[in-house]
């Protein structure tokens, strides 16, 4: 038995007088939850960089107009520019590649552990796919209908995602919104990239739902929706405050 498999085993023991044939379900979520909250410092970072990096964005532009005919010398402006203002371009990816580990591992856990492939979600086998879910009693049978619920909820989220990322590139400034131009030579963090990528990346979400186990889609969902709720509550997407320019040069002859 995983180490996994004993700390959602112990926490389906703890979690069963409240919850019954589902506790080991529950487990899941609880373990996946607390996952996050071990994460949350790491996304406040990712958030602080990503608004760092909107900031930069008209001060990126204006190097890339000004050096676009020397590329070496375009490198080394924008990566000082970085350096000077704390904007790392890795931020934003860290929560995202500290999570597969334990995806991975919940994955193995629920595909290889038969000491847990028992235990069910309304009577449907945590072990069990969206296909099986299908052939035990189509799209609205008992199994079909859990599917149908984490269906909803990873769509809702996706959408929401979705209108956030448009309402924030249309607030946004042109310059800020990095094009094509600027998120390959800034090193590809340009806002215009993650704002469409991510929702679309939510979307995805809907197949990993079809086609893992339903302990790993239990896992997908909680922490698509924890991932929604808590760059809302952080702030992310909100147009960012730009960087103070300084004042205009007098124009020559003019009076003071």
């Amino acid at each position: 038995m995983s180490f996994f498999t004993s700390l959602v085993a112990s926490l389906s023991g703890f979690l069963d007088p409240l919850f019954g044939g589902a506790a080991t379900a529950a487990a899941i979520v609880a373990c996946t939850v607390c996952v996050r909250l071990a994460l949350h410092p790491l996304a406040r970072a990712a958030v602080r960089g990503e608004r760092t990096r909107a900031r930069l964005a008209p001060r990126m532009t204006e190097l890339q107009r000004r050096y676009g005919d020397d590329p070496q010398r375009l490198r080394r402006e924008l990566a000082e520019l970085q350096q000077r203002e704390g904007a790392s371009p890795l931020a934003g990816c860290l929560p995202m590649l500290l999570q597969l580990p334990v995806f991975f591992l919940m994955y193995h856990s629920f595909t290889g552990d038969r000491a847990l492939l028992g235990h069910t979600l309304l009577g449907a086998p945590l072990g069990g796919r969206w296909l099986d879910a299908l052939r035990d009693g189509g799209v609205f049978g008992a199994h079909g209908l859990v599917y149908l619920g984490l269906f909803a909820v990873v769509a809702a989220v996706a959408t929401w995602n979705w209108a956030r990322a448009r309402k924030a590139m249309a607030a946004a400034p042109p310059a800020a919104g990095g094009g094509a131009d600027s998120g390959a030579a800034g090193g590809g963090w340009g806002r215009g990239v993650p704002a469409r990528a991510l929702p679309l990346l939510s979307f995805g979400t809907l197949v990993t739902v079809a086609v893992v186990p339903l302990a790993a889609a239990l896992y997908v969902a909680t922490t698509t929706t924890w991932t929604a709720v808590e760059r809302a509550a952080l702030g992310a997407g909100r147009p960012a405050r730009p960087f103070p320019q300084p004042p205009a040069a007098p124009a020559a002859g003019s009076s003071t």
